[in-house]
């Protein structure tokens, strides 16, 4: 099958499908070439949701297409980058799906092209050396009715030249000059107003050391490195296009081996939460969270920790499309697409978040059974597992009352019959407190004839199913309950800091949970019936103290077109 019929047969999904589309068949700008993406994150931070939407995008073109993505970390930044970041931003992609394959890169591995290229547009009289300070600059950027200004725009290119070259050699102090693109004082773009597009920084690098004292603006590095790499379609958020008149500038007067086309989508808004990289960081340095992975954080490792799966951030991403118009999602459609997943592929078990003991009186002391329950209605290949069964129980607090409120349909003295889920059908007689008064024991009797909670003679159960944990064989756990990190849905306005929830997390400890999970993984997700759905926290659990962490509700307050 030809390349050109590959392409007409993919189906557009979204608006950047079909400009893929325009530029790849016959007599379109990329006629004949792979389809080639990249996914260019500055290693100053961890990822979050929205980087996911870009990655989605940028991977997820290339792949639609046949074609590849790069992976490439912006670092012209020296005052921000950490190894620590890149690691950490290679984690996330992998554990989303993705692969770059052996297609990593960095942006200084493009410093000496830049510098060339540069040098380049010197010569050609597009580029001048400045000494304006960046206070001076801007009270020279001139309005919309004035143009700037700057009484350096007329050097000569050989003096621009030379200057440039001491720029290099390091004989100037941090701000004294800068290199700005020569292009239109008065265009209506500020960002064609003669751009910055190197500056002095002293500063050493983590990949080049000392070598460089002057580092490329971004939006001089970013249509370079893209068109050294032959990217075909650079895909950038929606804030830079108003810089696309510069990228495209760069790709046309400097010698450059491709010409990547940009093209601009919005991104991810997420109500509840904060996004910016400087927010996110504040929260982790002053204390406020337990590090980039807190599972109140919408960072990726955050997602991770608390149980969020590849699956459902990729459906979360596919679903919200892509626009041209910014918006906001709701936070609880991302758990919505969780708990389509959780609920498909989670193995079900029992565990009692708040214990009390239900002793069953007329049960033989010292006896135990094994029940065979399902470990997935939904995945029949799952099979089944046991659980054993005793004399003592625990039960939840919320599924006893000493007197009744109305529509109660739990345990209370001479109530209804109420089913132990996959056991038996149970009433309660009493129970026992202390001398507080505090329930310490509830009391029960149970039919024999019962077991499975189907009863032979067909009677009707008015009261619930409860689930419940065998007391002679329990596990002790702590679970951490998480809820949104603030409490108002767009905490960006005003200070966010005040706006944090205090309640967000809440530490359960002594909760009792069936022996089967003993050999629970790290990550690895359930659905404690009942409660929710809830994962092994990948840090602080251990095979002898098991922590779980709730990743979302069983109930789903997402309501579609709301």
């Amino acid at each position: 099958m030809s390349e050109e019929k590959k392409i007409e047969e993919v189906a557009s999904t979204n608006f950047i499908d079909d400009f893929v589309k325009e530029d790849m068949a016959p007599g379109g700008r990329t006629e004949g070439m792979k389809v080639h993406t990249r996914f260019p994150p500055e290693p100053n931070g961890y990822l979050h949701i929205g980087h996911a939407k870009a990655i989605y995008i940028d991977f997820g073109t290339a792949q639609r297409f046949g074609g590849i993505c790069n992976l490439r970390m912006d670092d012209t930044n020296p005052t921000k980058e950490d190894v620590e970041y890149v690691d950490a931003i290679k984690e996330d992609i992998h554990w989303l799906g993705y692969d770059w394959e052996d297609r990593f890169y960095y942006a200084s591995d493009y410093f000496e092209e830049m510098y060339k290229g540069a040098e380049e547009l010197i010569e050609k009289g597009l580029a001048y050396v400045c000494e304006l300070s960046p206070e001076q600059m801007k009270e020279m950027r001139g309005d919309l009715t004035t143009p700037a200004t700057s009484p350096y725009r007329d050097r000569p290119k050989e003096e621009s030249l030379q200057l440039f070259r001491r720029m290099r050699a390091g004989e100037f102090e941090d701000g004294k000059m800068t290199l700005r693109a020569k292009i239109d004082l008065a265009s209506g773009n500020f960002n064609m107003r003669d751009p910055v597009i190197y500056r002095i920084n002293h500063m050493k690098h983590h990949r080049t050391g000392d070598k460089w004292c002057i580092y490329p603006m971004y939006d001089y590095a970013h249509p370079f490195e893209d068109a050294m790499e032959c990217i075909t379609h650079s895909l950038c958020s929606l804030e830079f296009e108003d810089h696309r008149p510069f990228y495209n500038w760069v790709i046309e007067n400097v010698t450059l081996p491709s010409k990547p086309r940009q093209i601009e989508f919005a991104r991810l808004g997420i109500n509840n939460t904060v996004m910016s990289k400087r927010k996110l960081r504040t929260l982790v340095e002053e204390g406020y969270v337990d590090g980039w992975d807190d599972p109140r954080m919408p960072t990726l490792c955050g997602l991770r920790r608390r149980g969020y799966t590849p699956a459902s951030i990729r459906s979360f991403s596919e679903r919200n499309g892509v626009s041209k118009v910014n918006s906001t999602v709701e936070y609880s459609f991302l758990e919505h697409c969780l708990r389509e997943d959780l609920n498909q592929n989670a193995r079900r078990v029992m565990a009692v978040l708040h214990p009390v003991k239900l002793t069953i009186t007329n049960y033989p002391e010292g006896q135990t059974e094994e029940l065979t329950v399902e470990n997935n209605p939904n995945k029949p290949e799952d099979g089944v597992r046991t659980v054993s069964f005793s004399r003592h129980l625990w039960i939840d607090r919320e599924d006893f009352l000493k007197e009744p409120v109305p529509k109660y349909k739990r345990l209370y003295p001479d109530g209804p019959e109420c089913r132990l889920k996959g056991a038996y059908l149970i009433r309660c007689t009493g129970f026992e407190t202390d001398e507080a008064g505090n329930i310490t024991e509830v009391l029960a009797s149970y039919d024999p004839e019962s077991r499975g909670g189907d009863p032979a003679d067909g009677r009707k159960v008015k009261g619930a199913t409860l689930h419940w944990v065998d007391a002679e064989n329990a596990l002790e756990c702590e679970v951490r309950v998480y809820d949104n990190l603030f409490t108002v849905e767009n905490p960006d306005e005003g200070n966010f800091l005040d706006y944090l929830n205090r309640d967000s997390l809440r530490v359960l400890t002594g909760c009792k949970a069936e022996r089967s999970l003993q050999d629970a993984k790290p990550g690895e997700s359930f659905q404690f019936m009942r409660e929710g759905y809830f994962c092994v926290d990948n840090r602080d659990s251990r095979p002898d103290a098991l922590v779980f962490n709730r990743s979302v509700k069983l109930k789903d307050s997402f309501k579609p077109g709301k």
